[in-house]
């Protein structure tokens, strides 16, 4: 009974310490609120830090759900395209810190460059970032980052943060839709932090390499992408300074186990994605 007595009083003190900070950040909502309230609000926000992955999953399919209907993401119809997108998404799924999440890996009809996820296992790869990867390695780099955003679960901690900053955490808490509509809002318009991004890239290139892929095809993608001329790439432009992410990727590349160095053959990329062209 001691140490569920003492678990007890711990979260009471953390969610009576996450209550003052809320306090601090909107006085004039928490003058409002009785002391009981404070409290019960902070015990949401440790709710949404231990969301189960069950829950995960269910929001996630009602974030797609969201994106699709609001038109922000119109997906490819093309099978072949999307099936071979899918092969690669599972095969890096199944060597990922997160193997039981049922990934969903969906390809969207737009040119520009860019990828991304949502929480529970669905990514979203751009038809202009698949044209422009120059062999299957350098396409597998960008969906292995992305898995590396959803195993480090950055879109939970983004959905809670962006929420209590807001103030939509309330006594009553948020209801799904709540979360849902604000989620799809996420997906397309908050750029994860630098801390995020360079997470998911140290997941990724390990993730790719655990895959049997060339590790080198993430650090070759993005100086690639960094050196085109024009306008910035979507998929770099909110991210760290893309010189600081390669160095760091050139660092861990030494101590990667890299048996394999496959995904390598140009030719048979471009007979993969030529319907594309």
């Amino acid at each position: 009974m001691r140490p569920i007595f003492c678990r007890f009083w711990l979260l009471t003190i953390i969610s009576l310490l996450l209550s003052l900070s809320i306090g601090i950040i909107n006085p004039q909502t928490s003058f409002a609120l009785s002391w009981m309230d404070l409290l019960f609000r902070g015990v949401q926000v440790i709710q949404l830090s231990t969301i189960s992955p069950q829950q995960e999953v269910a929001i996630g399919r009602q974030i797609n759900q969201g994106l699709l209907e609001s038109g922000k993401v119109k997906l490819s119809k093309d099978a072949r395209i999307n099936q071979y997108v899918q092969e690669i998404g599972q095969r890096l799924a199944a060597t990922s810190d997160r193997p039981d999440l049922p990934y969903t890996f969906q390809v969207v009809r737009d040119n520009s460059i860019n990828a991304f996820a949502t929480m529970g296992g669905f990514v979203y790869l751009h038809t202009g970032l698949i044209k422009t990867a120059d062999n299957e390695a350098e396409l597998a780099s960008v969906i292995a980052h992305e898995i590396g955003h959803i195993v480090g679960r950055h879109s939970i901690t983004q959905l809670r943060n962006t929420a209590l900053a807001q103030g939509l955490l309330s006594a009553a808490g948020l209801d799904t839709k709540t979360w849902v509509e604000l989620a799809v809002n996420l997906a397309y318009n908050l750029p994860n932090s630098r801390k995020d991004e360079l997470e998911a890239d140290r997941l990724g290139l390990n993730n790719l390499a655990e895959a049997g892929y060339a590790a080198k095809a993430m650090i070759s993608l993005m100086g690639k992408l960094a050196q085109q001329g024009g306008s910035t790439p979507t998929i770099l432009s909110t991210h760290p300074a893309t010189s600081d992410r390669i160095l760091a990727l050139q660092k861990q590349l030494n101590s990667v186990n890299n048996k394999q160095n496959q995904g390598l053959d140009e030719d048979y990329y471009q007979l993969q994605i030529r319907s594309l062209r």
